[in-house]
Order: structure tokens, then C-alpha cells, then sequence
């Protein structure tokens, strides 16, 4: 059986990383059999050092959006077989949208905003043994905010990273409408994607000014209750 390997629950969701949840719900979607493995240490035995990763008989495959294509062509996923061939490329420009751009505000949100970082710390580093905890979790967040600079998103304030995540939300919104899933009533694999990002603002347990902001948006809200009701609720 497949292992999915991530980190595991945290503020309400199945994991604390959108890339992880990705990879899950696609494998609900395809209705593949695997086990999911949480444990922060995981990192270790990843081959990129990264989160997600699984293990298919023997061999060890990182990167979501690897993890996918692996998946889709060994098992035969069909879940965009009702998408035209401009859909599918819409879907693949808006993911990389959501991966590449709403991702960056999302770890500004946790890591940087001084209202949010009490919350992170005690979800991600509780466990910690002293003096490790005294310690170890500032350090990480020096490192992921000094990250945030040299990709370029640390260097806007708070309102303009509002904004640009507020772009994101405002036309995934107008892009779902009334429909179930975007796209059309069933599901494709940008959901996978969408729902991944869209969970972790909206659908964690904790406020923010960007969670709020994602909340304003009730058909995203209910977009992501009809997953979790569907898929995660046992």
C-alpha cells in the first residue's frame, strides 16, 4: 500500500501544509488505497527534505506536483478526462498561481504576523524538549521570514500581501460561482489544489486578518464544508 508521508493535524485541518492535503485528497479523489504517516520527522527521510513524499513499493517520490503525476499515469486517475483542453490548461496556470503565489502569503500570515506566530509556535513546537523549545522556534522563523524576503514577499507590508492574497480569493470565488467544484459539478484535480489552499485560511481554527478575509467569500466557505463533509468526516 501506498505511504503518504506529511506532518500531521494541526488548527483543525488533516496537516499544516497545503501541499500535503493536496496530495491526500487526490488520493481520496482516485480512490487509491494508502496509509497516511504524520510525524514532523519525516523530513528526514524525504528525499528533497520536503513534505509531502510517499512510498510506492519501495520507491520514494517527493514534490506534490510529482507525486501527482506519478500517481495519474501508474493508476490511471481520470479525474480530468471531463475537462476540455483549454479547461486543462486553465487549471494548470491557476495552480501554479495558488502554489506559487497565494503559498508565499500564507506563510507570511503564520510566520511573520506577530498576532499569528503565538498560535504557530505552540501547534508546531510544543513537543520540543528543553532547552530546544527555548530556543529552536525562533530561530526557524528568523530563517522562514528572512526566506520570505529573498523570494520577495517579505519585503510588502501586511495590507499589500492582504491584498494580493484578497486577488487569489476573490477570483477562485468568481471562478466556482454556484457550481460544487470548479470546473463543473465533480471534481478534477485543481480542486485538489484549490481545496489545499483555500482549508488553510479558511477552514483552520484560528483568526487572522487573512483568514478572515477568505471567509468573507461564503461560497468558497461552503466549497470547503462540502469537501470536509464529504471526505473528511469519518
Amino acid at each position: 500500500m501506498i505511504k503518504l508521508y506529511g506532518f500531521g493535524d494541526a488548527f483543525g485541518v488533516i496537516d499544516a501544509s497545503p501541499f500535503v492535503v493536496k496530495v491526500d485528497l487526490f488520493l481520496k479523489l482516485g480512490g487509491i488505497g494508502y496509509e497516511f504517516v504524520a510525524d514532523f520527522n519525516n523530513l528526514k527521510q524525504s528525499p528533497k527534505n520536503k513534505l509531502p513524499y510517499i512510498e510506492d513499493e519501495g520507491k520514494k517520490i517527493a514534490d506534490s506536483a510529482f507525486i501527482i503525476d506519478y500517481l495519474t499515469d501508474k493508476y490511471n486517475v481520470q479525474l480530468d478526462q471531463h475537462l476540455s483542453a483549454e479547461q486543462k490548461s486553465q487549471a494548470a496556470l491557476y495552480s501554479h498561481a495558488l502554489d506559487e503565489s497565494l503559498y508565499w502569503t500564507l506563510v507570511y500570515s503564520r510566520w511573520a504576523k506577530e498576532d499569528t506566530w503565538p498560535v504557530i509556535s505552540e501547534a508546531f513546537f510544543n513537543e520540543l524538549p528543553m532547552p530546544l523549545k527555548w530556543f529552536l522556534p525562533n530561530v526557524l522563523r528568523k530563517d522562514v521570514i528572512k526566506t520570505l524576503k529573498r523570494q520577495g514577499f517579505g519585503r510588502h507590508s501586511e495590507t499589500e500581501l492582504l491584498t494580493k492574497a484578497d486577488e487569489h480569493f476573490s477570483a477562485l470565488s468568481e471562478l466556482l460561482g454556484e457550481k460544487d467544484y470548479f470546473f463543473s459539478e465533480e471534481p478534477c484535480s485543481f480542486d485538489t489544489v484549490a481545496y489545499a489552499a483555500l482549508c488553510q485560511f479558511i477552514s483552520v481554527d484560528f483568526f487572522n486578518s487573512f483568514n478572515q478575509q477568505a471567509r468573507k467569500y461564503k461560497n468558497l466557505v461552503q466549497y470547503c464544508q462540502r469537501i470536509e463533509e464529504k471526505y473528511y468526516s469519518s
